[in-house]
């Protein structure tokens, strides 16, 4: 198998995943990225023990660990009653039982942590890919500023807006789901006295989508809020446009008063509708491949989004560098055939949002290992996920 030089389009957190995983198991690897440079854009990520023991084996873990907060429980709660219907131990306890804890932590700072650990010169920006033709067992990229490029591997990571999946696939649209989600951080010094501040507490609405979640961030210094509502008239896409507070708060007066309380608390919020699309049944065509939110976004409810690119990437590069491989596109479809039963199970099970409304068993996902599962040929058959923690020479922390 023959992978000189590999492209990767776009450098969010699953593209510089891999492009870091690749470089530490010796491939050439250059990142495009359409943006003039990296900026501190966003709000919160939320890393379950997964995510964060496929970066631990990056050798990301401690920087992250400097800022994140560590959630001391996983909890569901009633929106309206309060009324406890799961709790989850996290913390030391999700280290011991997963291997890693759980992380929340400003995605700028996961960013930056990733950034850091990519070579200088590894990512070029200001390059949107335009069109993709394969021929001689090479990738031609070109770029929107008339500019071209040659690899021997393309991987797109560029998003649900993905334009590497439409040179691959064609032009199609994410749906609106008809629900707008809610952004805001607050210091926990103004949520004096409400309970569970340190914890994971998702307060559930009388239909699936309708939800608060709060947690911690910054080492529990502030407070973030995500909540969604279904809303009709609006239908832009940003995690930076902004919300009307006071529409906000009105949106949740009948909730229970502790979670009203942190709501009041809010001076300021984002506010973006949600899109989704339909599991694709195929990443890859020859040389060119699909990850992350390109190949499988999806809703925020099971925070899985981020977590999956990460798995992703992890298992890409690894498939990349085994030499039991005899060609790139038996790597890939190794790659495609280990991942694609999981993520279309997350994908659909965070549409529905039901996940640990009640139950307290979260071992299908967090125990999850991208650095030790073995390739799957299924052939039908459903996906058992790895839950092994050890093999693979996996660095672990």
């Amino acid at each position: 198998m023959t992978t000189q030089r590999i492209g990767i389009s776009g450098a969010g957190i699953g593209g510089l995943t891999v492009a870091i995983a690749l470089q530490k198991l010796g491939k050439d690897v250059v990142v495009y990225e359409q943006a003039k440079g990296f900026a501190r854009v966003g709000a919160d990520i939320n890393l379950t023990p997964n995510a964060v023991r496929a970066l631990d084996g990056l050798g990301i873990g401690d920087a992250l660990r400097e800022t994140a907060a560590r959630p001391t429980h996983r909890i569901s709660r009633d929106g309206y009653t309060g009324e406890e219907t799961s709790r989850i131990e996290m913390a030391q306890a999700a280290q011991d039982k997963y291997g890693a804890p759980q992380l929340t932590l400003h995605r700028a700072d996961l960013m930056q942590a990733l950034e850091r650990a990519v070579p200088p010169g590894t990512v070029q920006f200001s390059r949107r890919v335009a069109a993709v033709e394969q021929r001689n067992g090479q990738v031609h990229i070109t770029f929107e500023d008339g500019s071209n490029d040659v690899v021997d591997l393309l991987i797109g990571a560029d998003g649900i807006h993905s334009s590497v999946r439409t040179a691959l696939f064609g032009n199609e649209s994410p749906d609106f789901t008809g629900v707008v989600a809610y952004r805001a951080v607050v210091p926990a010094e103004k949520l004096a006295g409400i309970p569970n501040l340190n914890a994971f507490t998702k307060w559930w609405g009388s239909i699936p989508e309708v939800q608060i979640v709060t947690f911690p961030l910054n080492l529990g210094k502030d407070i973030f809020i995500f909540a969604t509502i279904p809303q009709e008239g609006w239908h832009l896409e940003s995690w930076t446009a902004p919300g009307d507070v006071s529409e906000f708060k009105a949106l949740y007066q009948d909730f229970h008063p502790e979670a009203r309380a942190v709501l009041d608390a809010c001076d300021t919020v984002l506010k973006s509708a949600l899109y989704v699309r339909d599991p694709l049944p195929r990443w890859f065509e020859g040389r060119c491949v699909l990850m992350g939110d390109a190949a499988h976004p999806m809703m925020p409810f099971m925070a899985q989004g981020a977590g999956q690119a990460i798995e992703d990437a992890i298992v890409l590069a690894r498939c990349l560098a085994d030499p039991s491989f005899a060609s790139v596109e038996a790597a890939l479809q190794a790659f495609q055939d280990s991942r694609l039963a999981r993520t279309s199970q997350i994908q659909i099970g965070s549409r529905g949002n039901n996940w640990l409304k009640a139950g307290s068993n979260a071992d299908w996902v967090y125990a999850y290992d991208a650095w030790v599962c073995p390739w799957a040929k299924l052939q039908g058959k459903r996906h058992e996920p790895c839950v092994s923690h050890s093999g693979f020479g996996r660095p672990g922390r």
